[in-house]
């Protein structure tokens, strides 16, 4: 049934028109959203041999792209760009792309379903002098302890519960610009950690990463990292 509307209902007819246009604005974002996100596809290929398909690289010292905040790609990519976080490779990469580049790139990345990993395997330095052994216990027994000093932190040295910035699933903040962490490498995540650690990394507010990280011990940077990269 059509429902009538009185001629001299000016507030009605507002409405309408005011639902048509937030109607017609939503679609044309989507439709943006989505050639945006196509064409970072395109302008991604070149990413494929370090990162993988679809932002899922299998090499562990190379990061994962997918499902990671698009804000914070951009910050990342725009940092490598103006040379504010230092690594020759991607710079000379980032310093090609415009900032529709940058921005498609980081949208299509965003949409693509990160993958899981496998159990770590523990390295024979890693291990018991006594035991040498890469039992699953071993490795499980590090993954909780890095799991509590993910969820609560140490207060007494004061290093900061994970939990606080980067969410209880490793999904992070994109509002605050705090990346998502899980199922990322742990391999990568050690290295990341040592990096903030040593001050090689500083590209982060207030240098946070680093006033953390400098009061872990390799010990946990390696159970916080097989912990998250568990993390689904």
């Amino acid at each position: 049934m059509t429902k009538f509307i009185p001629k001299g209902n000016s507030m009605t007819k507002k409405l309408l028109a005011l639902s048509i246009a937030l109607a017609f604005t939503s679609t044309t974002a989507i439709l943006h959203a989505e050639d945006s996100i196509n064409a970072g596809k395109e302008k991604s290929e070149a990413c494929i041999s370090c990162h993988g398909e679809n932002g899922n690289s299998v090499i562990s010292t190379f990061p994962k792209l997918a499902e990671q905040h698009s804000s914070y790609l951009i910050k990342q990519l725009h940092a490598f760009k103006s040379g504010a976080r230092k690594n020759p490779m991607m710079s000379a990469i980032a310093s090609g792309l415009s900032d529709e580049d940058i921005t498609d790139i980081a949208n299509y990345y965003a949409e693509q379903k990160i993958s899981s990993n496998e159990l770590p395997i523990l390295d024979q330095d890693d291990e018991d002098e006594d035991k040498k052994s890469n039992s699953k216990d071993d490795i499980q027994t590090i993954i909780a302890q890095g799991a509590d000093l993910y969820r609560n932190g140490d207060l007494t040295r004061e290093v900061s519960a994970c939990i606080a910035c980067h969410g209880p699933f490793g999904e992070g903040n994109k509002p605050a610009g705090f990346p998502a962490l899980k199922s990322q490498h742990a391999d990568y995540l050690i290295q990341t950690l040592t990096d903030f650690k040593s001050g090689a990394r500083t590209n982060n507010p207030e240098n946070m990463m680093y006033m953390i990280a400098k009061k872990m011990t390799d010990e946990e940077i390696k159970a916080l990292s097989y912990r998250i990269s568990m993390m689904k």
